[in-house]
């Protein structure tokens, strides 16, 4: 009984020493992409679109942040689900707002749980996307007056400036590649 736990214990320990290896390279290029995306949306946010009172950084784009420099081989940060969860997610949150604009909790849940449905319906499934929607119901009062100018601004133009940067940084070395099929564009007219 003592030496099953003994080998069940080097197992589990080695299992967890070969997760938990450190790639500098690799935590390099991570770091550089997502400092870089955030840095650009919060730049824009703060310096240069102020004065429309527009807002670019929303709390989403953190999370997707996590998978497309961090993730990169996910199927959840490929570009199809980053653009496409986004956008969807977006659509369906001010939708449900503007449906029941008073119901915060039935909003809340109602937006959260369609954008789910949707994106596994569209195969854009990307777990940020239900925050988006959410954000659109529970943000402030300058998100929420935005309309449906939120899926064009902050949703999509963060996000293709996340993509832009992950198609930079996550190709700058011979050791990363991104997105995963090259030809994403291809496959994501072959869906419908």
């Amino acid at each position: 009984m003592i030496n099953n736990l003994k080998r069940y214990s080097k197992k589990a320990g080695y299992i967890i020493y070969r997760e938990t290896l450190v790639d500098w390279k690799e935590h390099l290029w991570t770091f550089i992409g997502s400092f870089v995306g955030i840095g650009i949306i919060g730049l824009l946010s703060s310096k240069y679109v102020s004065v429309y009172d527009n807002l670019f950084l929303i709390g989403s784009f953190g999370a997707s942040s996590v998978l497309v420099y961090g993730a990169i081989n996910s199927p959840l940060a490929q570009p199809r689900n980053l653009i496409g969860g986004h956008v969807i997610c977006a659509i369906i949150g001010v939708t449900v707002y503007k449906f029941f604009p008073g119901e915060l909790w039935l909003t809340a849940a109602l937006s959260v749980s369609l954008a789910i449905v949707a994106m596994q319906m569209t195969k854009t499934l990307h777990p940020p996307g239900g925050a988006t929607a959410l954000i659109a119901n529970i943000g402030s009062a300058k998100i929420k007056a935005l309309g449906y100018m939120y899926v064009f601004s902050p949703v999509l133009t963060g996000v293709l400036v996340l993509f832009a940067v992950a198609m930079i940084c996550n190709n700058a070395t011979s050791h990363r590649s991104y997105p995963r099929n090259r030809h994403w564009y291809k496959f994501w007219l072959r869906q419908y």
